[in-house]
């Protein structure tokens, strides 16, 4: 999945909920960089390549109303005051990281605005398998009786 170039608008691939995908505009995505811990060693990594990547849902243009509720709805645990933060220090580097931040961006948003699945509908077993069912504890039940102690004639 390509999540443009860092700095751009962030492209959502269509899906499922999303037929015609969205573009989210860069002036509503706010990153952040500073000193990451990540790979590399002891003081390896002096450059601020851990990328903080904040996006409003609640005043997003991008989304329709419907898609607004359902995305707050859906990440309510992961919102701070409106605004999903995700944050990326995998990597050494800063454009590296700013990528994969996009990418986790887009994917979450995709899979959030996506419907939820059609409800189960419960089924009743065939006869066939019922009594094939029985049959098999009637037959199981008979082994287990055989296992009692061995008593003599006399």
């Amino acid at each position: 999945m390509s999540a443009g170039r860092p700095g751009s608008d962030l492209p959502v691939p269509p899906g499922p909920g999303l037929p015609r995908g969205l573009v989210i505009p860069a002036a509503e995505l706010v990153e952040r960089f500073s000193r990451s811990p990540g790979p590399g060693g002891q003081s390896v990594n002096t450059t601020d390549s851990r990328v903080e990547l904040e996006y409003d849902v609640g005043s997003s243009s991008a989304l329709t109303d419907a898609q607004r509720s359902r995305l707050q709805e859906r990440l309510e645990s992961r919102l701070t005051g409106g605004r999903l933060v995700l944050v990326a220090s995998e990597h050494r580097s800063q454009h590296r990281n700013r990528v994969a931040a996009r990418e986790r961006l887009a994917a979450l948003v995709r899979t959030s605005l996506a419907p939820p699945p059609a409800p189960r509908r419960a089924t009743k077993p065939t006869r066939g398998s019922q009594r094939r069912r029985l049959e098999a504890k009637r037959q199981r039940g008979e082994v287990k009786s055989l296992r009692g102690r061995v008593r003599g004639d006399g």
